[in-house]
């Protein structure tokens, strides 16, 4: 989480394992392009950075955040990778709009983690205007999506060590 006290771009923690091994999707929302596609570039930057090959980087569009679940059930049974990062960015605005899309979203994320067995990183920046959005997307407060790609790469290295 981002705050005045975080930057999203510096790990805090264990180390990053190697991401040479694995293949990574992104699902990123068209909506809010300026934002959303910082938050990919600083993905595949930082996925890049710790080992991933560029030919292991798959990476699609949908409309909007709302989409994002559909888009990443379809990478996961269209393509082998091995974890998911989904990528958008809903700005709160003065309906109650925000509420159900940021709900919806999570919910489905997070659902299916479970039901694929397989890690889908909630990378969706929830600002209150625009200028938060910035700071989160390569701004003051670092990259929402260098975060997302450190937290697929750790939790792929977290699936690897019950695998021995």
């Amino acid at each position: 989480m981002s705050s005045v006290n975080k930057n999203l771009s510096v790990n805090e923690g264990s180390s990053i394992p190697n991401a040479a091994a694995f293949k990574f999707g992104i699902v990123c929302s068209e909506w809010n392009h300026e934002i959303t596609n910082a938050l990919k570039e600083g993905a595949i930057k930082t996925l890049l950075a710790n080992g991933a090959k560029k030919e292991n980087i798959i990476v699609r569009e949908v409309p909007g955040s709302f989409e994002l679940t559909l888009g990443a059930q379809y990478m996961a049974e269209a393509t082998d990778v091995d974890a998911i990062i989904c990528l958008g960015c809903v700005i709160q605005g003065e309906t109650r709009h925000f509420d159900f899309i940021c709900d919806a979203v999570a919910k489905g994320i997070t659902d299916l983690n479970i039901e694929y067995n397989m890690p889908f990183i909630f990378g969706v920046l929830t600002p209150n205007d625009q200028q938060q959005a910035l700071d989160r997307s390569g701004g003051k407060h670092g990259n929402k999506g260098d975060e997302a790609a450190v937290t697929a790469i750790k939790m792929l290295g977290l699936r690897e060590s019950f695998s021995v």
